[in-house]
């Protein structure tokens, strides 16, 4: 883990350099964490059990509580702005952030099983946040912002661990390593999606400017071959206006 933070840290350095894509990333992990923290409530609603109806409802305090931190963050950097914004890609698959419990049904997971996707979200999440403040040195404010973040991470790995653990003890590795399995695929589609958007738009490139070319070249021709103004009507086109042909 440390060693892929090591390989990493120049993409983070190039992707949170830029103040108008740190002020847009900002504002996307606040709507990830306020979608969370509405999750987590939902998610309160759904359990029998009561220990993890007063967690969940505090996670989703603290879930709500980041979605403001970031958002203000976020809204101060974009005042900070003059003029157009520098640049328009905020590079999400580079720097991910938290990723909520991306679009999982809460009615239907057993407790267990959503405490086990918690468990590598929140970890997850503590890794890449870990990440982005090591290369915040320039912006002291925005590295503020994640570590006072990767406090109440740390607390949130540890309470659905040991919540995984209470609730099934004999099933909790193999809910775990299922978890993983299942953000694992997750992670390819993300990732096949991106690329494949790279790929369409390479292809489309190289086809414009290919084919089209020539087209352009035939349809210049043509036209320079057409007489210029109004063409006379022959007298036997003219003749009569009684028939249809």
């Amino acid at each position: 883990m440390e060693m892929m933070r090591i390989l990493l840290r120049p993409v983070h350095n190039w992707v949170w350099l830029d103040t108008a894509r740190r002020a847009r990333k900002l504002l996307r992990f606040a709507e990830t964490e306020a979608e969370g923290g509405r999750d987590l409530v939902r998610a309160a609603e759904v359990t029998p059990d009561p220990l993890l109806r007063r967690l969940f409802m505090v996670h989703a305090r603290d879930e709500q509580r980041h979605a403001e931190l970031f958002r203000r963050r976020g809204a101060l950097l974009l005042q900070t702005l003059s003029g157009a914004s520098g640049s328009g890609y905020r590079a999400d698959w580079l720097a991910p952030g938290e990723r909520g419990l991306d679009d999982l049904r809460i009615e239907e997971l057993e407790d267990a099983a959503l405490l086990a996707f918690l468990h590598l979200s929140e970890k997850c999440a503590a890794g890449d946040f870990a990440s982005y403040r090591d290369v915040l040195e320039r912006d002291p404010p925005t590295r503020a912002v994640f570590e006072e973040v990767l406090r109440d991470e740390a607390y949130h790995m540890n309470y659905t661990l040991a919540q995984l653990a209470r609730v099934s003890p004999q099933r909790h590795r193999l809910l775990l390593w299922r978890a993983r399995l299942s953000r694992l695929w997750k992670g390819y589609l993300r990732l096949a999606l991106a690329l494949a958007g790279v790929i369409s738009g390479l292809i489309l490139t190289i086809l414009y400017f290919t084919l089209l070319p020539p087209f352009a070249y035939l349809a210049k021709r043509a036209a320079r071959q057409e007489h210029a103004g109004w063409l006379s009507v022959t007298l036997s086109r003219n003749a009569s206006l009684d028939r249809q042909y």
